[in-house]
């Protein structure tokens, strides 16, 4: 298959996203309150966690299904690239304007297949422990991101390490209000309200 075609689709795969139509769906906007993302994470601060969940399971499967479609048509470099493109168009989507999620949910779908589910759930039991300890998605997120790829330095090829790096990154980037907050000291906690 064309690595062109396969980057578009999973780019614009990427860019739809269900947490702003469900804001809308209900009247919300979900762009002009709290971070102004279009992230689960907002959109469970709107309309509470269900719809979050919902949300995220999405964008999770955004970045699940394109890597799934190409794995057995790309390796190495190729693959990544594809891998990357569900995350990029999360975070700047064509159909918004640019302006997006913060991409980590799209990005662990990606990985998921990738990796494999055991080295996956491994990595992903520490995201579950630093939500409980600290209540806060994004430091979860970011603690998370930067754990795959240590994980990825020792225990896969080098483009996996390339892979991980190029993720913890953009994530990092897309962030970068999130780390001004935690910094200071006022990012929201998680709200477990279902």
């Amino acid at each position: 298959m064309n690595i062109i075609f396969l980057s578009v689709f999973a780019y614009l795969l990427g860019s739809i996203s269900l947490a702003f139509l469900i804001g809308k769906v209900h009247k919300i906007d979900i762009r002009t309150i709290g971070s102004k993302s279009t992230s689960s994470t907002n959109l469970s601060r709107a309309l509470g966690w269900r719809w979050g969940v919902v949300s995220a399971a999405t964008d999770f499967l955004k970045g699940v299904i394109p890597v799934l479609l190409v794995q057995q048509y790309l390796t190495g470099y190729s693959l990544i690239l594809v891998s990357l493109l569900p995350m990029v168009g999360h975070i700047f989507p064509i159909f918004l304007g640019f302006k997006g999620g913060k991409g980590a949910a799209t990005f662990f779908g990606a990985t998921i297949v990738l990796i494999g589910f055991n080295f996956f759930l491994f990595s992903f039991l520490l995201w579950i422990i630093a939500l409980i300890l600290f209540r806060i998605t994004s430091l979860t997120n970011l603690i998370f991101v930067w754990s795959l790829t240590i994980l990825f330095f020792f225990n896969f090829p080098f483009y996996y390490f390339i892979y991980g790096l190029l993720g913890a990154l953009i994530i990092t980037l897309a962030m970068r209000e999130n780390i001004k907050r935690l910094i200071a000291g006022t990012e929201p906690k998680v709200n477990f309200k279902w």
